[in-house]
């Protein structure tokens, strides 16, 4: 990896509007599109997958989001990957996602649960087996069903397990809970159609998908060059917080994807893609001005690990105590405020400071799209973050 070129503050917040599809000119016809534009949608939050993909979307519409989400095959996957969190990919995105980084937490998933059950409860591999494939009959049978269904369709799927006994932490609980989780973390299972809302976080259980194998390594190049293509320029701790990997493998998968070296304003080194060219300086002094309220974990805050170059005035109460972010306002490649949704149903936003009439009026138009794709649902953060606290009370 040789050092090319400098790359600009400017430049770095003028390729996100137009790579993470956030200008008007660079929004996308679907789902998946908007999804491979930051590589993964953070689904952690159900309402946040919706959010982040709509604003992304020419046309946003919950309906969309839904059919992606739920059709059978759904062209949205949620794949448990990279930092062991929960991801909705494209189905093109999907496979390389899974061998790269959901395999081998699938992996450690079957191992704590065999575990649990041989030395907490007397139970082997052959019935959990057994448990496996009765929540897989009934699946098969209904199509679609929530844990208590299916649980109550079996009597061995209605077992109580002990977890941590003789410790403070020591819990009874149904072993179709820890079944399902890795059952779907085996890809043999998905999450299908919330049990009410869009916005809810309680869902039906589906028939899966497994994904052919591929190798580790081509598979944790390809995801790096996908997020060089997303996140380029980011340094080598950027790419490790994102993908949660060691610094040894994120280093290998940078070098595999030809991650060519650049030098951020700072002076310090960070990475484009191999094929990267450089937004010309005159673009970049008359990027066309682009506002945008994005969710709470949405992928564009999230993408790197050093964030102060698009959030020069701090934390403003952006943050929960684990560093999860909430919902924000942005104005040219930069946050400049957060928002939250009252109770009545109202968007509000606060900036933190004043960006001129222009940033004002964008931000407003921004906010009254955001409504309309909301309607009559709630929205509030699974991680509520002081702001959002403050706003929507």
């Amino acid at each position: 990896m040789t050092r090319t070129r400098a790359i600009s503050t400017a430049e770095r917040r003028a390729r996100i509007g137009v790579r993470h599809a956030l200008t008007p000119g660079a929004r996308v016809a679907s789902p998946s599109a908007a999804a491979d534009a930051v590589v993964a949608l953070h689904s952690t939050d159900a309402a946040t997958v919706f959010l982040s993909a709509c604003v992304r979307l020419e046309r946003p519409e919950v309906s969309a989001v839904e059919k992606a989400l739920y059709d059978d095959p759904p062209q949205l996957v949620k794949l448990l990957a990279m930092r062991r969190t929960l991801f909705a990919v494209s189905r093109a995105t999907a496979p390389y996602v899974d061998a790269a980084a959901a395999r081998a937490i699938a992996e450690r998933e079957r191992k704590n649960l065999l575990r649990q059950l041989a030395d907490w409860n007397g139970k082997d591999a052959a019935w959990l087996a057994k448990a496996e494939d009765a929540a897989l009959a009934v699946l098969a049978e209904k199509g679609e069903a929530t844990g208590q269904e299916i649980a109550a369709a079996d009597p061995l799927l209605r077992t109580r397990i002990v977890v941590f006994p003789g410790s403070r932490q020591e819990t009874e609980l149904g072993v179709v809970s820890r079944v399902l989780r890795v059952l779907a973390a085996d890809g043999r299972i998905r999450r299908g159609h919330p049990r009410g809302t869009w916005t809810s976080s309680q869902f039906r259980w589906a028939p899966g998908e497994v994904f052919p194998a591929l190798r580790p390594a081509e598979a944790q190049a390809e995801v790096a060059r996908r997020w060089l293509v997303a996140y380029g320029p980011g340094t080598e701790a950027d790419f490790k917080w994102w993908t949660g990997w060691t610094l040894t493998a994120a280093r290998k998968a940078l070098a595999a994807a030809g991650a060519r070296e650049v030098t951020l304003q700072d002076g310090g080194p960070a990475y484009v893609a191999a094929d990267d060219q450089p937004v010309p300086a005159a673009d970049v002094s008359r990027e066309t001005p682009w506002a945008a309220l994005l969710p709470a974990l949405d992928p564009t805050p999230m993408g790197w690990q050093d964030r102060s170059w698009f959030l020069p005035s701090g934390d403003q109460g952006l943050y929960d105590r684990s560093g999860n972010i909430g919902p924000t306002v942005w104005w040219n490649g930069q946050i400049i405020g957060g928002w939250a949704q009252r109770p009545d149903g109202e968007v509000v936003w606060r900036l933190f400071g004043s960006y001129g009439k222009e940033a004002a009026a964008a931000v407003e138009s921004a906010a009254a799209r955001l409504a309309s794709v909301i309607g009559e649902a709630r929205v509030t953060p699974r991680f509520r973050t002081p702001l959002e606290r403050e706003l929507s009370a």
